[in-house]
């Protein structure tokens, strides 16, 4: 059983060079990706404690991201690099959560096949500077890593849905989210940030 998904768009050249152009300000962003992943997993604990199968990976899942954010800061500091005075809203996310359902069921399905989505193009994303960057290998080990680390979430997630929801039902609705996620990240500007 397939548990991963092959994103139907891959990010552009361009992307990797708006990120190499201005890679502080991606490094800002990127720490507020990990924070906001970590916050993301607990709050599937918070909204569904009576899912008990899952609550032990999501509370794994949610401190190895607040640990990668504690990672992605040293390296921050190391270079006299700030945190982000405000957390911005990501375009990205947001055009994401509008796909959901409002129902409570589908909803949970959908937030769960989303989180899948996003781990998967983090991976995309942080083997694509872990191949660009040159000079520093302690930066690009890290960013290899995280590329490892990204794609077992996404399995994570999918293996979720399969608890609750038929086979089926959690393919089709993912192939759907996934093919919508590929026309969201063709329209977004390009900026120096994960998403």
């Amino acid at each position: 059983m397939k548990l991963s998904l092959d994103l139907t768009v891959a990010s552009r050249p361009e992307w990797v060079a708006a990120v190499m152009s201005d890679f502080p300000a991606f490094l800002r962003d990127h720490a507020d990706c990990e924070r906001k992943a970590s916050a993301m997993a607990m709050s599937f604990v918070a909204k569904y404690p009576d899912r008990v199968e899952i609550i032990p990976e999501l509370i794994e899942t949610g401190l190895e991201e607040l640990q990668h954010f504690q990672q992605v800061y040293a390296h921050m500091a190391k270079r006299g690099i700030t945190l982000a005075k405000e957390m911005t809203q990501d375009p990205y996310i947001s055009a994401l959560l509008n796909l959901c359902h409002s129902d409570p069921l589908r909803r949970f399905l959908d937030r769960l096949l989303l989180a899948s989505i996003i781990e998967c193009r983090g991976a995309e994303r942080f083997r694509l500077v872990s191949n660009a960057i040159e000079g520093d290998a302690e930066l690009k080990d890290f960013y290899h890593d995280l590329w490892t680390s990204e794609a077992k979430h996404g399995n994570i997630f999918v293996k979720m849905a399969l608890l609750y929801f038929k086979k089926d039902q959690v393919y089709s609705r993912l192939e759907e989210l996934n093919t919508a996620e590929g026309k969201i990240v063709d329209s977004l500007p390009l900026r120096a940030a994960l998403h």
